[in-house]
């Protein structure tokens, strides 16, 4: 950890997808419960979690970069559900079990170490989502999951998206706090790099296992970011909480 002033810090903010919730293990289970239903067979449901996964970053980019409009999270991941859909030879959805299915995301659950890491956070600094998906998801995902948040901060308010600066920017803004008062937290370090270009404070969160057991390990370096921290217990260790 550097020689951050943790008096200074004010609020955290913090990224959902993968630092927050477990969306693989998630949507394997949403999966899981669609094949129940439809009776469809013969497909790995984990692998079709990482494939919309890995269709995220790509869709985003076509936003930031204007070969698509602006969407909001939930829009693109109907577009890559539909895609996905048709490549695994799904056809048996109605519009309405697809709308339920996509909203998977809204369901998530957390990692084991959150809620508590949260609460012992919570009681010193404020707390908040800033994440790139909109406001309405996470405003379900706060109410399935029993938590709390002070502020609910989406990439929607900016019509931006991570790691676009006027994210960033626009959460301070609406929270009225300066740079260096305020900590994201997350499990990916262009979020955190992102963050700390405009003066935040950073705390990096190991989740090895956010891509299942076999994928590589994002390689951090350990001066890079002003915490690296195991899991959110760890992070409220090292706030003194």
């Amino acid at each position: 950890m550097s020689n951050i002033n943790i008096h200074q810090i004010k609020a955290l903010t913090f990224d959902i997808f993968g630092t927050v919730a477990d969306w693989r293990n998630s949507i394997n289970l949403e999966g899981l419960n669609l094949s129940k239903k439809l009776n469809i067979q013969n497909i790995n449901w984990l692998k079709f979690a990482d494939l919309w996964r890995s269709y995220y970053k790509p869709y985003i980019n076509k936003v930031r970069y204007g070969e698509l409009p602006w969407a909001n999270i939930d829009d693109l991941h109907k577009m890559i559900l539909e895609k996905l859909l048709s490549d695994h030879g799904i056809n048996n959805l109605n519009e309405e079990e697809k709308d339920n299915f996509n909203k998977s995301w809204h369901r998530l659950k957390l990692w084991p170490d959150v809620k508590k890491g949260l609460h012992r956070i919570n009681s010193k600094f404020k707390i908040a989502t800033l994440s790139n998906a909109n406001i309405d998801l996470l405003e379900n995902l706060s109410a399935y999951s029993d938590v709390k948040w002070d502020y609910i901060l989406s990439a929607e308010h900016s019509k931006h998206y991570k790691p676009d600066p006027e994210v960033y920017i626009e959460a301070l803004d609406r929270m009225r706090l300066n740079p260096e008062n305020v900590m994201m937290v997350a499990a990916h370090g262009f979020d955190l790099r992102a963050a700390k270009n405009i003066g935040m404070k950073t705390a990096y969160i190991s989740r090895n296992l956010e891509f299942g057991e076999n994928r590589k390990i994002e390689k951090i370096n350990i001066n890079e970011f002003d915490i690296i921290a195991n899991d959110f217990q760890d992070l409220a260790n090292q706030l003194n909480t």
